[in-house]
């Protein structure tokens, strides 16, 4: 039987994509096994009791000099900024797509400069977002809109495109309008398809906020990893990052199954 062929069952595709996290998690309990034995004082390669100490004060216990818990506080800060960074992108990725994608003059006019944002490095203007915007919350937000929302802009404009064009031959010989056509046609077929491009962008998004965090902020999770760097504590430094792998595990699994629950028609057919 030929391999391309061979399908794993349910149980054995997830022992499969455990896997390599047990191999990576082995190689790295050896290595710090190793490095410890030689000098217990080692900080590249904590162990895990380390880092569960180490998490245990950021997290579990309040901070002496503002009676914060500093892991609640950054998490709460970092995932505000992003929600509202993402959320602004994804609201300007539906309207300016759907308009890109169904009206001609409206792709005419705002496509090339969608495309030509799109090519923008978010990183780069960074010093300029601090400039215009000074070094508040609003920067930050600011670099995860222009960093996600004219990939999305353009994924959308793509989707509405590709749909059928019966469709749009359909519903003006009811005598749709082009209000019509927009809400009744594109909106509820490319809704679930703006999901996918949300959930597509939250790596990138999830980079720019840690970058802007790491330059000027007093707090969140990326502002903590680069405070922390300096005394070379990497048993925070290791748990925040798994951390932050995890809330955007949790994040886009929660998109994931809220679409295939909000749209069954759009997963059934893919």
């Amino acid at each position: 039987m030929r391999m391309i062929n061979h399908h794993p069952g349910r149980v054995s595709a997830t022992l499969l994509g455990l896997l390599p996290f047990l191999l990576i998690m082995l190689i790295y309990s050896l290595a710090s096994q190793e490095r410890l034995a030689d000098n217990p004082n080692d900080k590249l390669l904590p162990g895990l009791e380390q880092m569960t100490a180490a998490v245990d004060r950021m997290a579990f216990q309040e901070d002496r000099r503002s009676g914060d818990y500093l892991m609640w506080q950054d998490t709460t800060a970092s995932l505000a900024r992003l929600g509202m960074g993402v959320g602004i992108a994804a609201s300007l990725a539906l309207v300016v797509g759907i308009l890109n994608g169904v009206l001609p003059l409206v792709r005419a006019n705002l496509a090339p400069l969608v495309s030509a944002l799109s090519m923008v490095p978010p990183l780069a203007i960074l010093p300029i977002l601090f400039i215009v915007f000074g070094l508040g919350e609003l920067s930050k937000v600011m670099l995860i809109v222009i960093g996600t929302a004219p990939i999305m802009m353009r994924d959308v404009a793509q989707r509405v495109r590709e749909l059928p064009g019966e469709q749009l031959i359909k519903i003006q010989t009811l005598g749709a309008n082009s209000w019509q056509v927009i809400t009744r046609m594109a909106l509820p077929q490319v809704l679930p398809r703006l999901i996918d491009a949300v959930r597509l962008s939250l790596g990138p998004a999830w980079l720019f906020l840690i970058a802007a965090e790491a330059i000027a902020s007093t707090e969140g999770l990326g502002y903590r990893i680069f405070l922390v760097r300096r005394y070379l504590a990497m048993d925070v430094i290791l748990p925040y990052v798994a951390w932050i792998t995890f809330l955007a595990f949790a994040l886009d699994f929660a998109l994931k199954r809220y679409s295939q629950w909000r749209y069954p028609w759009f997963h059934g057919a893919q």
